[in-house]
């Protein structure tokens, strides 16, 4: 029953992520504790892996494609990885009541991102001819790797939605390019902060198994089919969607517990 459970919820994350290109996965963590009845602790770490191996998928036509900053991506994960450990060890010493609340709140921070407009593109990074001036542009890149990392570590969020508008309106970086970079971004930011909540965690390998194998195969098929979908339109919605789960989030931790 448990791992139908996981195949199910898998499946649904998997179809979000699909569709969406990102972003489905901040309902991995709530959709395994209230829909599996997991433990914050070990509803991290198995987010963690679903975050890492779809954004892993989902870099590789980038690569491909050569829509990639690699030295930015670089510098983003040299800060984001000691962020995310650090938000790791933090997240084990924290209650799972401040956990969810914290983790209703980056739902809200990350239902806005979807629904503001991310058309403007900065100018900190980009200089003639598409060459980054490095010098305005690595401290910035630090400091905005390092509270990724940090909420990836806590949460166990990707943070492409922070990430994407830094790299675009702070960092001047072309959208294309951004998610591509991003995706890099968010793999190397996961399996540092995985590896750091293992240390204290143990999981039930079969339900994760279940889980990823789920999300995976029902985001590349939703990927196939979903050429043709409103995408906007779609993200708003559920953008919509993880207001209404942040406030069940919230009631249920504030009020009913």
């Amino acid at each position: 029953m448990t791992v139908a459970m996981g195949l199910g919820l898998g499946a649904l994350i998997g179809v979000l992520l699909g569709l969406l290109g990102g972003g489905g996965s901040i309902l991995a963590v709530p959709a395994l504790v209230y829909g599996m009845n997991l433990g914050v602790q070990e509803a991290i770490p198995m987010s963690l892996v679903v975050v890492a191996t779809a954004s892993a998928v989902g870099a590789l036509p980038k690569i491909r494609a050569r829509q990639i900053r690699w030295r930015m991506a670089a510098i983003f994960a040299a800060a984001g990885i000691p962020g995310s450990i650090v938000g790791s060890t933090l997240s084990r010493h924290l209650p799972d009541s401040a956990l969810l609340i914290g983790f209703a709140v980056v739902m809200v921070v990350a239902g806005i991102r979807m629904l503001a407009d991310q058309s403007n593109t900065g100018t900190a990074c980009e200089v003639r001819e598409g060459r980054v001036n490095w010098r305005r542009c690595a401290p910035r890149s630090l400091g905005a790797g390092l509270a990724v990392g940090l909420l990836t570590g806590l949460f166990g969020v990707g943070g492409g939605f922070l990430i994407i508008p830094a790299l675009v309106v702070v960092l001047g970086v072309e959208m294309s390019t951004a998610i591509g970079t991003s995706l890099l971004i968010i793999v190397a930011n996961s399996i540092a902060g995985l590896f750091s909540h293992l240390n204290g965690v143990s999981l039930d390998w079969s339900i994760t198994a279940a889980f990823v194998g789920a999300a995976m195969l029902a985001s590349l098929v939703a990927g196939y089919f979903g050429t043709k979908i409103d995408t906007a339109r779609l993200q708003r919605w559920f953008a919509y969607l993880v207001f209404a789960v942040a406030a069940y989030v919230l009631v249920d931790t504030i009020v009913l517990r």
